[in-house]
């Protein structure tokens, strides 16, 4: 089974350089529908037994226009376990004010993950989020055949911590591949029914043909 996890089209205020979160949900930008239509025609020939995505607005679009494009054209589920984190305060704030109000909470949100202590902002911890998403590729896992490919939209922070888990790579060192861009899909693999997950790709953004900008990570 392969697991296609896609993150959301480029928004204001992923532009901005602003904290979403789960409660805040800016406008995609003119040039994301643009490269949706560049990940569909990418994926358009794979069969997909099912897609699935956080029903959060910049994810649940990128997943509809996503889907209208491929040849087999699954059903789609919304699921709040994938929404992206709860980040309580620091939503719709710029990173640098975050800095300034917040600094240890900033500091370790970014850089020691196993430090993240969110009850400051009052949010979800990457446990948190892990512990919340981990069910829902449990589930899918169980209801799909081995050999089906199930699409699954969701958020850059929120997939981050999941992928990484779901590959048995600690919290302290989910850093260390690196941040997921606007509209990029990352491959898993499992043979076990689950138990085991191999990275195919990671964070596969040939299809956009643009050099990224760090406003396009997380």
């Amino acid at each position: 089974m392969k697991l296609y996890f896609i993150r959301h089209g480029k928004t204001k205020w992923n532009l901005e350089s602003r904290y979403q979160g789960s409660g805040g949900d800016s406008d995609l930008l003119p040039q994301s529908y643009k490269e949706m239509e560049q990940l569909g025609s990418y994926l358009e020939n794979i069969n997909f037994a099912h897609a699935y995505s956080s029903p959060i607005k910049r994810a649940r679009i990128t997943a509809e226009r996503v889907i209208s494009q491929l040849k087999h054209r699954p059903d789609l589920t919304l699921w709040s376990r994938l929404e992206e984190f709860n980040l309580g305060k620091m939503e719709g704030q710029k990173f640098d004010d975050v800095k300034i109000k917040y600094p240890q909470s900033f500091d370790n949100f970014r850089n020691h993950p196993e430090k993240y202590d969110a009850k400051e902002i009052g949010g979800e911890s990457f446990q948190d989020v892990i512990d919340r998403m981990r069910p829902a590729v449990n589930y899918i896992v169980k209801n799909h055949n081995n050999d089906d490919n199930v699409i699954i939209f969701s958020h850059g922070a929120a997939l981050k911590a999941l992928i990484n888990s779901l590959l048995g790579t600690p919290i302290k060192n989910i850093k260390q591949r690196g941040g997921l861009a606007n509209t990029s899909t990352t491959i898993l693999e499992t043979n076990d029914c689950g138990k085991n997950f191999n990275l195919i790709k990671w964070n596969d953004t040939e299809y956009l043909n643009k050099h990224l900008k760090s406003t396009d990570l997380i």
